[in-house]
């Protein structure tokens, strides 16, 4: 049985690549993991992992950058996204926003494995179509989710993995707060190397 990791961008993991001296692709295979790259968002990655997923792997792992609501993690914290939600799913009813379970049509929120990487913060994520920037929406989102994180991609992991019975972790490294938007206080580079340092050390001891 085989470990899948799974990221967005390549840029997210070009440090690993090179350190484990593997060619550029969107699907590399290794004796003992393979690496998928599915685009950003979660529709790129619920189709490209759709292609790949199968019951020959026993581990998904989700790697990438995040931006955090809560300002105690640190920038550049890795941490462990133990729950994660489609935060847009559902309806808005005038001013207030009705969840999906609430309108019976499922659920919107998925979990990966906990307790599988203790010296990393379990934290509760957010999966969004657009990043918040604005003082208003990001209030608002806090109010209904009190979530720590936000990506474009996690819960649709989560929900494929689930759907095929594999077990998954989502592992992310924080690039910025999330805030009215503000490239200088983004820390993209930190974010990438200390993600990178984690994945390689998790892969080395395989």
């Amino acid at each position: 049985m085989k470990l899948l990791i799974v990221a967005a961008t390549e840029a997210e993991i070009t440090s690993t690549l090179s350190y484990f001296n593997l060619a550029s692709s969107n699907f590399i295979e290794t004796k003992k993991f393979d690496i998928l790259i599915t685009g950003v968002g979660m529709v790129a990655t619920a189709f490209t992992l759709g292609q790949k997923l199968s019951n020959k792997y026993s581990l998904v792992v989700n790697v990438g950058i995040a931006g955090s609501f809560d300002r105690s993690i640190a920038l550049g914290e890795v941490v462990n996204i133990t729950q994660d939600t489609f935060a847009e799913l559902g309806a808005e009813d005038h001013d207030n926003f009705i969840k999906l379970p609430q309108l019976g049509f499922g659920e919107n929120r998925f979990t990966g494995l906990a307790n599988e990487l203790p010296y990393l913060k379990e934290v509760c994520g957010l999966t969004v179509n657009k990043v918040h920037g604005n003082a208003q929406s990001i209030d608002k989102v806090l109010q209904l989710y009190q979530a720590q994180t936000e990506s474009m991609e996690g819960a649709a992991v989560f929900f494929c993995c689930q759907k095929l019975g594999v077990s998954a972790l989502q592992v992310r490294s924080i690039s910025n707060y999330v805030e009215p938007r503000n490239r200088e206080n983004w820390q993209i580079s930190l974010a990438v190397k200390n993600l990178n340092d984690w994945l390689i050390g998790f892969l080395e001891k395989l």
